[in-house]
């Protein structure tokens, strides 16, 4: 779940992203990223220098750009729950909508109420003075900018919730408790499959290879039947004790790909677990992180599974899919991204 967080200069979205930090969400902001390129740049950080600055990459590298930058970061970290500041473009949202439980809130409150919480706050990228504020604040809600500039006022009609922020601390914290109850009655259940799936990554948390954190789950009839996760044979050395065995393998169409044969995958594992214990698995249904290789697919025929459920595509995946689909085997995926290794090339040479 994503929360993002728009709103007027200085109306306090802090008490927001303050509550939801508490409640164990990861704070990502798109002014930090702005900031961050500002100083690597060497730009004087002020609110000017940012806006000039953001606008001219988002013109560059469109609209999204900076939500693109932090969607990207959450997915890659697994964040779970995350709220995200600084939404100041409606392209942003439309990024950050891609994932389907997000929620946007806007904050606003009077003038002059905001530009007393912004001398007080003393911010190094602040205007100083009323004359300067309500440039910036203009400017900052859309007046004189092109698409791809600031537009928080266009960002702030699309809220889905919106907290106005005149009064105590205490009643802007009462605000946000209702609207965190309304968003927990908003998130639809999981269905049995996104159910599964996650419970595949906590078993993945057990593998033993950084190069493939992969679980798997053989379950039918809504039960699980066994589990199993990518590490080594029992008894030998794992990755994380001695380090990756890196294979390479040339295919007939001239690709050259690296992979570590150190560990047995997730999906053997579970279809060794269910022989060892006497486990019929046949028609049933193998969750795992990913299109299963080719060597996992020829086992996961020959053991009568008859549905795959991934979370997402393995980029050398399509020999398995064809196997599967010859053998009319089910395989659904829960998401068309595919699963990037570090270093991964798509050249030639693909790690």
């Amino acid at each position: 779940m994503i929360i993002g967080l728009t709103g007027s200069l200085a109306a306090g979205k802090g008490v927001v992203s303050d509550f939801f930090k508490e409640k164990g969400f990861v704070y990502l902001s798109l002014s930090d990223e702005v900031r961050e390129i500002a100083r690597q740049k060497k730009i004087e950080i002020t609110r000017k220098n940012l806006q000039d600055l953001a606008n001219e990459l988002r013109d560059k590298n469109g609209a999204g750009y900076f939500a693109e930058i932090i969607l990207n970061k959450a997915i890659n970290q697994q964040y779970k729950k995350a709220i995200v500041d600084g939404i100041r473009n409606p392209a942003e949202i439309d990024v950050l909508k891609k994932l389907k439980d997000f929620f946007l809130i806007s904050v606003d409150a009077d003038s002059e109420l905001r530009f007393n919480r912004l001398v007080n706050r003393n911010r190094e990228s602040d205007p100083k003075s009323w004359e300067d504020f309500l440039n910036v604040d203009n400017r900052d809600k859309g007046m004189g900018e092109k698409e791809t500039g600031q537009c928080v006022g266009k960002c702030m009609t699309r809220a889905d919730f919106i907290l106005i922020n005149n009064s105590t601390l205490e009643e802007a914290k009462n605000q946000v408790e209702k609207i965190s109850e309304e968003i927990e009655k908003r998130i639809p259940r999981l269905t049995w499959d996104e159910y599964f799936i996650e419970i595949c990554r906590a078993v993945a948390l057990r593998a033993t290879c950084n190069r493939g954190k992969v679980g798997c789950i053989i379950a039918k009839n809504k039960q699980i039947l066994v589990t199993g996760y990518a590490g080594s044979p029992k008894g030998l050395p794992h990755c994380d004790e001695v380090g990756h065995q890196m294979r390479k393998t040339i295919h007939e169409d001239g690709r050259e790909t690296m992979h570590c044969i150190r560990t047995t995958h997730a999906e053997q594992n579970a279809i060794c677990q269910a022989a060892k214990l006497g486990i019929a698995i046949d028609e049933s249904t193998l969750y795992c992180k990913m299109t299963p290789c080719i060597a996992c697919a020829k086992m996961i025929i020959n053991a009568g599974i008859k549905r795959i459920v991934c979370e997402k595509k393995y980029h050398a995946g399509q020999e398995s899919e064809d196997l599967f689909n010859q053998s009319g085997i089910e395989i659904n995926f829960l998401s068309n991204e595919i699963e990037a290794y570090k270093n991964q090339k798509s050249d030639k040479k693909d790690l």
